[in-house]
């Protein structure tokens, strides 16, 4: 009776010592931006993309546009409410999870901010579906700058970088949320769409026009968006070990551009010779549009380039450029946009490699040139791995003297296997500047490297260049 007793006593202490079961959280907004250290209402929190599929059915001339963007996503807490990134897009219908949801758009920094309250909260850890039709027009002025750029025939190319995807669709527009892609583009017989990936099929629709399918396999950053619609024409390849080369040019100038496009073939191979590393994707391509644009740019698996630069007889450095980006900000791309050097430093050094090969200019007086420039943009703009904006000289010519000076540092050798590292270890995922330094310490073995890297990546003055005292810079 005894023994009886002292049992039940010691179970109604233990039953007093148990922790209450904690309340179930409290679903909540997510956040309407990723605070991103230059930009910190890009993005937004709260879940994170899988995949996105988007329908667009563009009518050339007029530009009038209607699309759906299906989005499969995860919570990455209890939501009450998301954001999605817009930017001149009339909303018709939004369904979460196959249930009507309400929605309402605000003005944001960037653009517009799209907050959809589903009809039930999602719970974190969950998945989720999001369908948003929606329609507009491509000459309509945004609230942020354009993503579209007008071509003479009526027809249009996507340039999304840095934050324009979303004058396309709803997206999560920052490159910390990467997803899988597929698209059906839809235009009148006798246009050609074209869009990141592969064409999957072609189908003919209602109203004299055709739906053209596309897939990314690979994950990709909305602002490497990649879709066109214009008169214009496939010019195919093969590259290395078979990589699928696919190239558009206008349709009445193949002639003039074949010859230009199908040196994409040797530029990738001299890539993965000096990198060391496969090309990270299926497919390759190079874009010239007729008009309407004059930059170039690295949308992933379709470098998109303006007329303007196959005038100059050194357009192959550029061509580089942009098809190192397919590594370094595309496969490897960047955890915030802070950490932007980590895509134009390598791309303008190792185009600058290639220049010095073909004949055009050596690295070492580029390299010169730009080191002495660095020195003032350092204090004006930030250094290159803490940059005030984007778009500047230092995290583009200023991030490749950084490269440089860490390959005078360690040796050819040495610096081959740290960016052989970096590329194999964060391959198709985001990575910081932090990262790189830590990824250079672990390959050589040196800490001292890491203090090397971190002078000439935060400092206010350019330190001493390796192996050229005459440089000048400033010893820490």
């Amino acid at each position: 009776m005894r023994a009886a007793i002292a049992t039940a006593a010691a179970a109604a202490t233990l039953a007093l010592a148990a922790p209450a079961h904690a309340a179930p959280p409290v679903p909540a907004p997510g956040a309407d931006g990723v605070g991103d250290p230059l930009y910190p209402t890009l993005g937004n929190g709260g879940y994170d993309v899988r995949h996105y599929d988007l329908s667009f059915d563009f009518t050339p001339v007029t530009y009038d546009f209607g699309a759906t963007m299906r989005i499969r996503a995860r919570a990455t807490q209890d939501l009450s409410s998301f954001n999605l990134d817009v930017d001149s897009l009339a909303i018709d219908r939004i369904t979460v999870n196959g249930a009507p949801a309400t929605w309402a758009t605000a003005p944001g920094k960037t653009g517009q901010e799209l907050t959809v309250t589903p009809a039930r909260p999602l719970r974190d850890h969950h998945s989720f579906d999001v369908e948003v039709t929606y329609h507009g027009n491509g000459k309509t002025k945004p609230v942020g700058l354009p993503g579209w750029r007008h071509m003479s025939d009526g027809g249009f190319a996507s340039a999304a970088q840095a934050s324009r995807a979303d004058t396309f669709a709803p997206v999560n527009d920052h490159p910390s949320d990467k997803a899988t892609w597929t698209f059906h583009l839809t235009a009148p017989k006798g246009w050609t769409p074209a869009a990141n990936g592969n064409l999957t099929g072609r189908r003919k629709v209602p109203g004299a026009k055709e739906t053209w399918d596309f897939a990314l396999k690979s994950p990709m950053a909305p602002e490497l968006l990649g879709i066109s619609v214009n008169k214009q024409t496939y010019v195919y390849g093969r590259g290395p070990h078979g990589v699928r080369l696919r190239h558009l040019v206008p349709e009445d100038q193949v002639a003039k551009y074949r010859p230009v496009v199908e040196e994409t073939g040797g530029q990738l191979a001299w890539l993965e010779k000096t990198l060391g590393v496969r090309y990270p994707f299926d497919t390759y391509g190079v874009q010239i549009v007729r008009d309407g644009y004059g930059d170039a740019l690295e949308n992933q698996t379709l470098s998109l380039f303006g007329p303007g630069w196959f005038e100059s007889p050194t357009y192959s450095t550029t061509m580089v450029h942009e098809l190192t980006h397919q590594w370094f900000g595309d496969s490897v791309t960047p955890a915030t946009w802070q950490d932007a050097w980590l895509n134009e430093g390598p791309a303008v050094f190792y185009a600058a490699v290639w220049a010095e090969q073909q004949g055009f200019e050596p690295v070492e007086g580029k390299m010169k040139a730009a080191y002495d420039e660095l020195d003032a943009v350092r204090k004006a703009e930030g250094p290159p791995g803490k940059p005030t904006g984007l778009g500047g000289f230092n995290i583009y010519d200023g991030a490749a003297v950084s490269l440089y000076a860490l390959r005078q540092q360690i040796g050819q050798g040495e610096f081959d296997a740290v960016m052989k590292a970096w590329l194999t270890g964060h391959r198709h995922g985001n990575a910081s500047t932090v990262d790189f330094i830590d990824n250079a310490v672990r390959v050589t073995g040196d800490a001292s490297v890491g203090t090397f890297l971190r002078h000439w990546l935060f400092d206010l003055d350019n330190p001493p260049m390796p192996g050229h005292p005459d440089w000048g810079g400033v010893h820490s």
